[in-house]
Formats: structure tokens, sequence, C-alpha cells
């Protein structure tokens, strides 16, 4: 039996937990909004490598505006989930659980940032950079894979 055939938890944990598979027309849907998604990135300008290098040099608020906005979005969506016990689509419950602190988190946000700055790209916007024709960037999603590849490979070994 299959993942995709056990019985779901009662409380997701995870928002990819899914209780059954999808044929591919279910899965049409994610394909539509994350082409809309990738239309709002090159619009609002957060793909652009421009933009991101006057963040890092400290030249323009737009991305911080950005960032900061989807912060607060996400501190009200935690508030309200948690306030109105809001359930999944599958009826689930959704499970915040309390974040650990370790030093390789320091370690990683900053290999994360120079990585950003250097390339002028995070994971989200990758793909959209892609399709707006900056092809260049299959560099940095090969370079990406690579490092979380390698991170699954040496986890075990890298100091917590």
């Amino acid at each position: 039996m299959n993942n995709l055939q056990t019985k779901a938890p009662e409380a997701c944990e995870a928002p990819n937990s899914q209780k059954e598979s999808e044929n591919i027309f279910g899965q049409l849907k994610y394909l539509l909004l994350g082409a809309i998604f990738g239309v709002i990135f090159i619009k609002a300008e957060i793909v652009s490598w421009y933009r991101i290098q006057e963040m890092f040099l400290l030249d323009s608020f737009h991305m911080y505006g950005i960032i900061g906005s989807a912060v607060i979005t996400g501190m009200i969506s935690v508030f309200i989930i948690k306030k109105f016990n809001i359930k999944t689509v599958y009826g689930e419950k959704v499970v915040l659980k309390d974040k650990v602190y370790n030093n390789g988190q320091i370690y990683g946000g900053l290999i994360f940032g120079l990585g950003w700055a250097i390339t002028g790209a995070c994971p989200g916007p990758l793909y959209s950079q892609i399709g707006a024709g900056y092809w260049a960037i299959f560099i940095t999603v090969l370079s990406a894979i690579a490092g979380v590849w390698l991170y699954g490979k040496f986890r075990d070994k890298l100091p917590s």
C-alpha cells in the first residue's frame, strides 16, 4: 500500500497532507494558481534582479514593503486559524507546533541570504524568472536542487 492510499492523519501537520490522490485534472488547479502567482511576481517586480539588489543595498523600500506585508498577512492568518479553529479543506485540524531554535538556523539564514544577494533570486520567484525569459536562472535552479540534495545527504553530520 503506498502513501497515497494510507489513512490521512486526524490533524494536519503539513499543508501538503493529502487524503487521496488526485487525477491530472485535479492537479490543473495548481498549475493555474502557480501561473497566476508567477504573473503577480512579474508585475510586482519581485523577480527583478535590480529590485533585489536595491533591497540589499538599502536603496529602496519596495521589497521590504512586500516582505513586510507578507509577514503581517501571515501573522493575521495564523491568528485567525488559531482563534476560529479553522480546519483544512479535508476537515483536519491544523496543528501549529512551537518552533525550536538551533544554531543551524543562523548558518542556513546566512547562506540563504548570501545566495539571494549573489543570484538576485530566492526560491519562490525562480520559476517566474525562467518564465520571464531569464534563462541564466536555470543555473540557480540546478544549484538550489544540488544544495537541497547535499543537505539531505549530510544532514545527520551537520551541526544543529
